[in-house]
């Protein structure tokens, strides 16, 4: 995100009503994406985060405590050209999901698994309308082609906005199905982190924790948690 970082030159940062949404102002001046696209979000409650954001930079901004910025800039230049391609990229999880592959060993990490994975398989089966197949071990299992397209078609529903913040879900916890749960309201961004983690948190109950590890996934926790604000903004009601 080099390509936007400026020093500070305002004095003010505001939300403002612009045809399609709604934009952030800095003295008047419009904001605009690394595309040099117009800044335009869908709820006053984005745009008035992100102004914040604006607001509290001093001296050089930086984009790193930006992160609703960042989004907000992702899914204009990137997500609404390329649609089709996200859709795809993330319904894609769905054929390989984290919650479908389970341990075959020790019987404690097996309970685990179960405990915290089974509630959303069984969601997905009679919530959703998308039953998926649960293996133990790491060799591929394939998923019913109609469940499948009930993932994908649920994944392009969604606008540009909702898909940027479902992206980074996806992504960050290797779960189509958690994605999905923390969008339609089913699990906080703190449950799918944990849920996300129980392999790696049960490893780390066994041999202690690596320094370098535990920094990198402070940073991925953190990430979802920014997905989890974005999506929530990028949907908020009045």
């Amino acid at each position: 995100m080099s390509g936007w970082t400026v020093k500070r030159f305002w004095k003010t940062a505001e939300a403002i009503d612009v045809p399609g949404g709604f934009g952030i102002a800095l003295d008047g001046r419009k904001v605009r994406t690394p595309a040099k696209a117009e800044l335009i979000v869908p709820t006053r409650a984005l745009a008035e985060a992100i102004a914040g954001e604006w607001g509290a930079q001093e001296g050089a901004v930086d984009p790193g405590q930006m992160p609703l910025t960042r989004a907000a800039n992702s899914a204009i230049d990137k997500v609404i050209p390329l649609f089709d391609a996200v859709v795809g990229e993330v319904a894609g999880y769905g054929a390989t999901d984290l919650l479908c592959y389970r341990a075959l060993e020790p019987a404690e990490l097996i309970r685990r698994q179960a405990q915290g994975w089974d509630p959303l398989v069984f969601w997905a089966a009679a919530v959703l309308k998308a039953p998926l197949n649960v293996t133990s071990g790491v060799i591929p299992v394939d998923q019913p082609d109609a469940s499948l397209l009930r993932l994908r078609g649920m994944v392009a529903a969604m606008s540009p906005f909702e898909l940027t913040a479902l992206h980074d879900l996806v992504a960050i916890t290797g779960s189509l199905l958690l994605g999905l749960a923390v969008t339609q309201g089913n699990l906080t961004g703190e449950e799918a982190w944990d849920l996300s983690r129980i392999d790696e948190d049960w490893q780390i109950s066994q041999w202690g924790e690596d320094e370098e590890a535990a920094e990198m996934a402070a940073r991925k926790r953190l990430a979802l948690l920014d997905s989890c604000r974005f999506h929530q903004l990028a949907t908020a009601q009045g």
